[in-house]
């Protein structure tokens, strides 16, 4: 899967699992999904979701806090761990 690819689905993903009014494609691979200066707005419940729905899709788990929250940045940060550590990318 190419990183355009996987972006993509993964901004697909994140909109779908924390139920947002917003189209896939109007997020940036780079602006921040949690924060204040986040347009989605994601709270620590999203962050739940969102770790369960890429454990299902992916097969990966995010467990250390400190880490998630760097991994969860920004879609781009999250693909650049799924490419390095997902043992399924589909």
């Amino acid at each position: 899967m190419s990183t355009n690819e996987l972006t993509v689905a993964l901004k697909r993903l994140i909109v779908d699992t924390c139920e947002k009014d917003l189209p896939p494609e109007a997020l940036s691979d780079d602006e921040p999904i949690f924060g204040p200066q986040a347009r989605l707005a994601l709270d620590s419940l999203d962050a739940l979701q969102l770790s369960m729905a890429l454990q299902k899709r992916y097969g990966v788990r995010l467990t250390d806090s400190k880490e998630t929250r760097r991994i969860l940045a920004s879609v781009a940060s999250l693909a650049d761990y799924l490419q390095d550590k997902a043992p399924r990318l589909t």
